[in-house]
């Protein structure tokens, strides 16, 4: 059974259809108490850095979501379910001298686009490493297009996790992959037969 997590982000009724074409079981965790019980979990989402990362504190998700991804159990993290993997956001920047952590599970930052036209919302041409489990099956000779949308990147520390990058003013971190630890920047869930595909490859293959 596939547990989506619901902390009160936007977007989950697109990803809870996606895995449903593909045929599979997924269902909302009922609660931070109740994650161990799934055999994979997908971490999805819309929004602010510092509005979620208060949601997952006050429901519990923190320390579930650090000790899932621990015992290198399967996840996937989607957009703002990225970027939280990491330590501090520049769209939470120091309240009263203290800075806004993230969950802290890979070492980096995320950061704001310079560029004019913010967000990058469409389609975008993403290069992925070779091996990667998660892009199995994907042409590098002719890149896959993934839906887009969001104002702020992921800049890992650590270049060794990045499993695809993507370019919009500046090359940035589309996905990372670490072990049973998956995230991307993108929608799968709204990128098409291509999107289906990487979803069914981090089941399949995680």
């Amino acid at each position: 059974m596939i547990g989506v997590i619901n902390y009160g982000a936007g977007n989950l009724g697109s990803v809870m259809n996606a895995l449903s074409r593909l045929g599979v079981q997924a269902e909302f965790v009922p609660g931070a108490e109740e994650i161990r019980r799934y055999d994979k979990i997908v971490f999805p989402g819309d929004g602010h850095f510092g509005t979620a990362m208060t949601a997952l504190e006050e429901t519990g998700y923190t320390a579930a979501v650090r000790e899932w991804i621990k015992l290198e159990r399967p996840f996937l993290g989607i957009c703002i379910g990225l970027q939280l993997l990491f330590e501090s956001s520049e769209e939470a920047p120091p309240a009263n001298g203290e800075i806004i952590r993230g969950l802290s599970i890979i070492p980096g930052v995320v950061k704001k686009f310079t560029c004019r036209k913010v967000p990058q919302i469409g389609w975008n041409s993403t290069l992925f490493r070779e091996g990667t489990r998660l892009f199995s099956g994907l042409s590098t000779e002719a890149p896959p297009f993934f839906y887009y949308i969001h104002s702020f990147y992921a800049e890992p520390t650590d270049k060794s996790v990045v499993a695809a990058t993507a370019d919009y003013s500046v090359r940035f971190c589309a996905a990372v992959e670490r072990g049973a630890l998956c995230a991307v920047q993108f929608h799968p869930e709204k990128s098409g037969a291509v999107g289906l595909q990487l979803l069914n490859n981090w089941l399949n293959n995680f």
